[in-house]
């Protein structure tokens, strides 16, 4: 999981808005959807890992992934957030 003090730390590179881990429920939705082969990220390619967590901008508009323990802090790997919540 994320640890506390790098949540604390990490914005969206893109707005530099806060972050805030996901729920559970939103992360089985996603995973599940993930599996569908319904997931597109931000950049337009299809997302085929499932994710650990998600990291949430604070406009709930994208979710940045985690993997491995390792938040993937990049624009275009972003996913759209609406469509799971």
């Amino acid at each position: 999981m994320v640890d506390k003090e790098l949540l604390d730390i990490l914005c969206c590179p893109e707005t530099k808005q806060d972050i805030e881990l996901a729920s559970e429920e939103i992360i089985s939705k996603i995973n599940a959807k993930i599996k569908e082969g319904g997931v597109k990220n931000r950049g337009g390619e299809d997302v085929k890992e499932i994710i650990d967590a998600g990291l949430v901008r604070e406009d709930r508009q994208f979710l940045y992934p985690v993997r491995d323990d390792i938040p993937i802090m990049l624009i275009d790997e972003a996913i759209p957030y609406e469509d799971f919540a």
